[in-house]
């Protein structure tokens, strides 16, 4: 059975002062989970106003909406991947997107129930899987994928410099026979590793679990399309905040807002202008805001978050 969804939400206060929610415009909530940002965002909105909550995981969705009971008549729900969104507000018929929110990090509740297999703290299953419709599991990429393969994967995902000797020990064990849990895998991970490597730090399998979860979920393959998408609606003077938790995201969030950013691209002797483009977005805080000493003692698990806000032009 399932544990009660819980999911502590990140940088709260700072989310909901970046998008300036106005009562009568329309806000998009990519990533619901259990609906913490979701709430203070609907709790502001008036008669007019509307709240579009997006979630990949059907069981966040319901805990959301019991979340959210007072603020059902200004709220749509919608089980879907967030490199939708453009196509949602297109059916849902949306002119006033007023600002966007997007939490990339799994929720508590995906950790801490075991038989989700998110967690090499629990034993259960290989699966991993965000939206339990979705047909790949972290079963069939430990037990199917080529060893090159799983070095990437492991390399460009966990950021492990450790991968190419785990994904030889993966690929050695499982020709035995297959390897079916988070503990089996949790110790071929740990076995791969140097001794000398393994004190101090984080859990030795902490980086493969993470580039197996990304794989899995191809959760790097939404992010640019959803952001791109989520400007192009929004009106002048709308708001996007993107929450990251590891280098990866935040890298291609970075990178999205930079080249939205950016004007002209013709060569410099160009005497006029002939490629027409102009900056979409400009960035109110040049840095990525981090959560407070005081926010980092009551939820440490908010430790890696960084907030990247943009504003349409």
């Amino acid at each position: 059975m399932e544990t009660q969804f819980s999911h502590t939400p990140v940088l709260l206060s700072e989310c909901i002062d970046a998008l300036r929610i106005r009562e009568d415009l329309t806000y998009v909530d990519c990533t619901t989970g259990g609906g913490g940002h979701s709430f203070e965002i609907a709790r502001r909105l008036g008669q007019n106003g509307r709240l579009i909550c997006l979630d990949r995981d059907p069981t966040a969705l319901q805990a959301a909406k019991i979340k959210l009971h007072d603020y059902l008549d200004r709220v749509t729900f919608v089980h879907t991947n967030f490199s939708d969104i453009g196509e949602i507000l297109e059916r849902e018929h949306v002119t006033n997107l007023g600002g966007v929110l997007a939490d990339l990090g799994c929720s508590s509740h995906q950790f801490d129930t075991p038989e989700r297999g998110f967690s090499y703290m629990h034993n259960a299953p290989l699966d991993m899987r965000m939206d339990t419709d979705n047909g790949l599991t972290a079963y069939d990429v430990v037990n199917t994928y080529d060893e090159n393969e799983l070095k990437r994967i492991l390399f460009e995902y966990g950021e492990e410099k450790f991968s190419a000797r785990i994904a030889a020990a993966i690929v050695r064990e499982r020709s035995t026979s297959p390897i079916e849990t988070t503990e089996e895998l949790a110790t071929i991970i740990k076995n791969a590793i140097p001794a000398s490597a393994r004190i101090g730090g984080p859990h030795p399998a902490k980086r493969s679990f993470q580039a197996i979860r990304i794989e899995v979920n191809r959760e790097l393959d939404a992010i640019a399309p959803a952001l791109k998408a989520a400007v192009r609606h929004m009106i002048p003077g709308g708001r996007i905040a993107v929450i990251s938790f590891h280098s990866l995201e935040d890298r291609i969030v970075k990178n999205v807002f930079a080249n939205m950013m950016q004007g002209c691209t013709c060569p410099r002797d160009f005497p006029v202008c002939v490629c027409g483009k102009k900056p979409l977005i400009f960035l109110p805080n040049k840095k990525p805001i981090l959560p407070t000493e005081t926010e980092l003692t009551e939820n440490p698990r908010s430790r890696s978050a960084k907030l990247r806000v943009a504003e349409k032009l």
